[in-house]
């Protein structure tokens, strides 16, 4: 193959270097086309065929179904490593030592407590207030309490920086969770695991000893991991050019929560159960609605199921679904809304219409029934989404200031009016 890509413009001849990553994608930079061509640019609404940068974190084939942490396989990383772990290998590069694991766990731990006088904003939000709100809010403000920028070429620095907001995000986590509920903030517990800690500062009630599930700690456990990474996507991209502008992690972290909230991104699994409620109240005819997903005529569209980068199945949905069934056996539900999901979901599996286009159910629609099946409302759902992106967004912050990136600056094709005269107001 050539190492160079032809650009023919206006009867001119432009080659341009490709590059090829380790996994043989190959990309053609473009960074002197401007200089080059006179100024021309090139314009990909929604950067489906732009690279914004060279990443060494996260390898994801959408076409095999592949993802993978730092070369690792999701499904070998679900199976055999804890959240921790994973955070670790994706933040720092390699799978921790057993010393290792146990510093980064203590020293999360030590970090853990967030200032006192960040309850007095949690109370000064409504109980209706949308808790993607709260916790980008919250984010945000935990920089007025570590006013000082992180030295990103000081390891120790930068290592501070990350166990700090490892401790302290959970704990805004589940703040928000029970700021919703009505419950009395929890600072958690420092005997816990990380996962078990997370579950009892949420669940936690003032008048009884909270009790671990361990199917329900799994469970979390791996959805966390699932959730940790995934590539350009739209909060990691929003954090990464956030950064370039040398603002600080919380409040980078803060903008990809805002970016995480939207439907079509991490409020996907909290759409799910929405349409659910709807097919529920409708009297739960799963054929019915399965009828209206494939009727092109129809406005009725089918959340949880495809995958826009998956095009054939998505990794962490078939690793997710075994948990799924697991949680919703040991804690014995009996719910119409899940009844419905899995009505869905085998239809789905069977119906050729779906199973040709490869419109199996995602992560998304799996991980909104475990959430539901665990109490969490549904409304908290992207929260939890953005605790397992958590690691995943400072290991892509940390990457960008460590390579130096420049500050994002898209270009635009200007499509407005040309140069008007300006018309005093008494003649417009």
């Amino acid at each position: 193959m050539s190492n160079t890509a032809t650009l023919e413009v206006n009867g001119q001849k432009h080659e341009f270097p490709l590059v090829k990553g380790t996994e043989d994608e190959v990309a053609i930079d473009v960074k002197t086309l401007r200089s080059a061509t006179g100024g021309i640019i090139t314009i990909d609404p929604g950067y489906k065929n732009t690279g914004s940068c060279e990443s060494g974190i996260t390898f994801l084939d959408g076409e095999k179904g592949i993802l993978r942490y730092r070369g690792y396989s999701i499904e070998e990383l679900a199976e055999k490593a804890d959240f921790l772990e994973v955070a670790y290998l994706l933040i720092f590069g390699e799978l921790p030592t057993k010393e290792q694991h146990d510093k980064f766990h203590a020293d999360i731990k030590s970090k853990s407590v967030v200032d006192d006088d960040v309850r007095k904003i949690v109370d000064a939000f409504p109980k209706s207030a949308h808790p993607m709100g709260v916790l980008s809010s919250l984010t945000s403000a935990l920089t007025a309490f570590n006013p000082s920028s992180v030295n990103v070429d000081s390891e120790e620095d930068m290592y501070n920086s990350v166990v700090k907001i490892l401790g302290k995000f959970p704990v805004l986590v589940a703040w928000t969770l029970r700021k919703k509920n009505g419950l009395p903030l929890d600072y958690g517990d420092n005997s816990l695991g990380y996962v078990e800690n997370v579950l009892k500062m949420m669940f936690k009630q003032p008048n009884e000893e909270y009790v671990q599930n361990k199917v329900i700690v799994d469970a979390l456990d791996k959805l966390l991991i699932l959730h940790a990474d995934h590539e350009q996507n739209c909060s990691t991209s929003t954090v990464r050019i956030v950064g370039s502008s040398h603002a600080g992690l919380f409040a980078s972290l803060s903008a990809g929560i805002s970016a995480l909230w939207g439907p079509l991104h991490g409020g996907a699994n909290q759409a799910v159960l929405e349409m659910l409620e709807a097919i529920r109240e409708d009297g739960g005819d799963t054929k019915k609605y399965m009828a209206k997903a494939k009727d092109k005529n129809d406005p009725f569209r089918l959340m949880g199921f495809g995958h826009r980068v998956y095009k054939n199945f998505d990794p962490r949905a078939k690793i997710i679904k075994v948990a799924a069934d697991e949680v919703l056996a040991d804690l014995g539900v009996e719910d119409p809304i899940l009844d419905i999901a899995k009505g869905l979901e085998k239809e789905a599996l069977e119906d050729p219409y779906f199973v040709d286009r490869k419109l199996y159910p995602n992560v998304d629609f799996y991980s909104g029934i475990i959430y539901r099946a665990m109490g969490i409302p549904t409304d908290m759902f992207t929260v939890m989404f953005a605790l397992g992106r958590l690691p995943g967004w400072i290991a892509q912050w940390r990457e960008m200031r460590l390579r130096k990136e420049p500050i994002g600056r898209p270009r635009q094709l200007y499509i407005g009016e040309t140069h008007r005269a300006f018309k005093p107001i008494s003649k417009r």
